[in-house]
């Protein structure tokens, strides 16, 4: 995309890499390491505050036009998304003080996770090029998937575990969780083992959290960059050839394919991420 001697690895390497200043100035220097946080990748920030932003007002829309008769499609669909979250949470956390705060926080994390991950539906191109147009940068980098970018997943992990924490506290009481850190689950008398693994066990169901919704999505994002590639090579090419006509009908089919498979994907990775939210959440109000 860069250029027309641009190969496949190029191709690949220049879609992975995040824009992190309105100069690109890192562009050049390699592909960041994916575990990289000395930067601020600009692109996962503001797709995330868009989407948000779209998800919040999809939200708010279906509760400002919600009316006691007979309800329209969009209503509908609000309500049946909003039962589905509410059932969930009742049936994982079983403190109904706490499900007022915690349904709608699973609500609000599905619908932005959700929205997040179906930027992986535009074609890969589209909004890389508009941007390229904007910024008069053939070289211009953008990804559009936020939470193919692990800063952004570890960030709503961490969301989540500071909840757990928040709970712990309110459930238990400072010093109650505090003893429980100490004492759970070997007892008072290995109370340094005791503080270290159930530190462990926050760090890593956090992480776990994290790098979960993480992988699926960039695996996906690469998927759609070798299919892209496909298209690629059939419109690179100088001449026509016997294998043009199969390169383009393999893009358009293998695309096709991928695309429906991966709406499933998606929503499910969503589905997961709330999930578990709600799991961690609910062992935060559960003695040991």
């Amino acid at each position: 995309m860069a250029s027309e001697t641009m190969t496949a690895a190029d191709y690949i390497k220049h879609h992975l890499e995040s824009l992190t200043s309105l100069s690109d100035v890192t562009r050049g220097q390699g592909l960041k390491n994916i575990a990289d946080f000395s930067f601020v990748n600009i692109d996962a920030v503001f797709f995330a505050v868009v989407l948000g932003a779209l998800g919040s007002f999809f939200l708010w829309r279906g509760a400002k036009t919600a009316t006691a008769g007979v309800p329209n499609r969009f209503q509908a669909a609000v309500e049946m998304l909003y039962e589905f979250v509410d059932d969930m949470c009742k049936g994982i956390i079983h403190n109904a003080e706490s499900r007022k705060a915690v349904a709608p926080l699973g609500l609000a994390l599905f619908v932005w996770i959700f929205l997040m991950n179906a930027m992986d539906l535009l074609p890969v191109d589209l909004l890389p090029m508009a941007w390229q147009g904007v910024n008069g940068d053939k070289g211009a980098l953008l990804r559009v998937v936020p939470t193919a970018d692990l800063n952004t997943t570890l960030a709503l992990a961490i969301g989540v575990l500071l909840v757990c924490i928040y709970y712990n506290i309110k459930i238990k009481g400072g010093k109650g969780w505090l003893h429980e850190l100490f004492t759970a689950p070997f007892g008072p008398f290995l109370a340094p083992a005791n503080f270290l693994l159930n530190i462990v066990e926050f760090l890593s169901k956090t992480v776990s959290h994290g790098m979960r919704l993480f992988g699926n999505m960039y695996a996906g994002e690469l998927v759609f960059m070798l299919i892209a590639l496909l298209g690629g090579a059939w419109a690179a090419s100088g001449s026509v050839t016997l294998m043009d006509p199969f390169l383009f009908v393999m893009h358009i089919l293998a695309g096709v394919a991928w695309a429906i498979f991966h709406i499933l994907v998606i929503t499910l990775q969503a589905f997961i991420f709330m999930a578990l939210a709600f799991v961690y959440i609910s062992q935060a109000h559960e003695a040991h």
